[in-house]
């Protein structure tokens, strides 16, 4: 695939996707297509947005053509768990050096896709160019399929360099390559009217691993994950899904789009937030396999299980959550991330009798950003700034108890003195699914009531002193 710049828009021009839709007041087409300005911060680079989306791929192995230190991210930050192989937590690289760059790198990257077949047997090779070894022309395509003729293995070329925009560029060109090479390549053994794709979650912290029992007990198989906890084959058939469960609409949105004009393959926007998310998720996903089954005893039999699950569970939340909802109740949050989450987390901490009083519209699609205005309530602030100085005046103004947001905003947190709680991808915790809730619970109560919140919130005891001694002695400091 050549990055020629109608290659790179292409992903950012999806139909699917009403921000492309809209027209400002001088009738001119808003588009994602906006090149990056240099210096500006674009939220890390394609390469790293793609090993989000194709990097979770547990049992195939993906190495990175270029420098050692582009490894660094990909691996360090993303909290992917797998349930198997353990393969794709390795780090590859081609390790480039300055000879490579005046040479070329072409011979070393084929040197190193049959080593690595030889060595590792993996299921599928992902090569990941990068900005050097893009910008010196490698043909990394071209090297990928000589390479995968000779190992009889598939190698998968991901071209998202650094250079070219920003992460979430990266994520829908991996989707892009994904769909092109990789789905549709293989046939499941069996299929049932009850097989549904997971788009776009990535089993970070384990959360997948919250909802799939709910699934199997409902008796809907998970047919592909895409792509927490994924293996390569099962990917090569999501295209004979009856579903598509889209999570986070502004990474996989395209993908969902083009499965339903190639594969015909319905999709629906959930999440698995929260209880009033997780019961509505499950509810629609049995109303949409049913169109097909109609009235049929098999399709009441599913409504009849599902409904029966959701009153369980629901019943074992509510003595779950009993210790923590009443020190919970009314306490402030300010929300900073993005996609799914946006919106998810604001009804996941209503249902802990919490408020989100403001929350962050970066990283989320207009329907997105509408759901967000919408259940935050004519009170609530949608906040388009989310510099660390933007931040830090809104919790001074709406005097919040707690921060929700990535590690990055942590320090702004500790700045005004309250609270903080990591939502991010390097979190250790799951708060998916009806247990994840329970975390989430446990989670935000160990933060609001930690003894450290009191401690710094008194006067340094240097400071005390100073005021004790000028209060004997009548002094006043100006």
């Amino acid at each position: 695939m050549k990055n020629t710049q109608v290659a790179i828009n292409e992903p950012l021009r999806e139909t699917a996707c009403k921000y492309n839709q809209k027209k400002r007041t001088g009738k001119k087409k808003l588009t994602c297509t906006k090149p990056p300005q240099p210096g500006a911060t674009q939220g890390n680079c394609p390469f790293d947005g793609a090993m989000v989306s194709v990097g979770a791929i547990t049992d195939a192995v993906h190495l990175v053509h270029g420098a050692v230190s582009c490894t660094h991210n990909p691996w360090a930050t993303h909290g992917s768990l797998s349930s198997g192989s353990q393969l794709y937590q390795t780090a590859f690289t081609t390790d480039f050096t300055e000879g490579n760059i005046v040479f070329g790198g072409e011979k070393k990257l084929y040197k190193a896709i049959l080593d690595i077949a030889q060595r590792y047997h993996p299921s599928a090779i992902f090569v990941y160019a990068t900005c050097v070894t893009a910008l010196i022309g490698d043909d990394i395509g071209s090297v990928c399929k000589l390479a995968a003729e000779k190992i009889n293995l598939p190698v998968v070329y991901v071209d998202a360099p650094g250079f070219l925009g920003s992460k979430n560029l990266g994520n829908r060109i991996a989707n892009e390559t994904l769909l092109n090479y990789v789905i549709g390549t293989a046939e499941p053994e069996f299929t049932t009217p009850f097989d549904i794709n997971i788009v776009g979650d990535y089993n970070v912290a384990g959360e997948t691993w919250n909802v799939l029992p709910l699934f199997e007990k409902m008796g809907i198989r998970v047919l592909s994950k895409i792509t927490g906890d994924a293996r390569y084959q099962e990917v090569c058939y999501a295209h004979r899904a009856k579903l598509n469960v889209v999570l986070c609409s502004n990474v996989v949105i395209e993908m969902a789009q083009t499965m339903v004009d190639r594969y015909e393959i319905p999709y629906i926007e959930e999440s698995f937030y929260g209880t009033t998310n997780l019961n509505h998720c499950l509810r629609n996903i049995v109303a949409k396999l049913s169109l097909s089954l109609g009235d049929s005893v098999v399709a009441l039999e599913l409504k009849e299980r599902t409904e029966k699950l959701i009153a369980q569970e629901t019943a074992a939340l509510d003595i779950a959550l009993a210790p923590y909802l009443a020190d919970l109740k009314g306490k402030r949050i300010i929300l900073s991330t993005g996609g799914v989450k946006s919106w998810s987390l604001i009804l996941a901490a209503q249902d802990l009798g919490m408020e989100v009083i403001a929350a962050t519209d970066g990283k989320t699609t207009e329907e997105e950003k509408a759901k967000i205005k919408q259940y935050l309530g004519k009170d609530g602030m949608v906040l388009s700034d989310t510099t660390p100085e933007a931040l830090l005046k809104a919790l001074k103004q709406t005097k919040a108890d707690v921060l929700i947001a990535g590690a990055g905003n942590k320090y702004t947190a500790l700045k005004a003195g309250i609270p903080f709680l990591d939502i991010n991808h390097e979190r250790h915790q799951a708060y998916a699914g009806y247990a994840g809730l329970v975390v989430l619970a446990r989670e935000l109560h160990e933060a609001l009531f930690s003894p450290i919140w009191e401690q710094i919130s008194k006067p340094a005891p240097w400071d005390e002193k100073i005021s004790s001694s000028n209060q004997a002695t009548g002094l006043r400091i100006r």
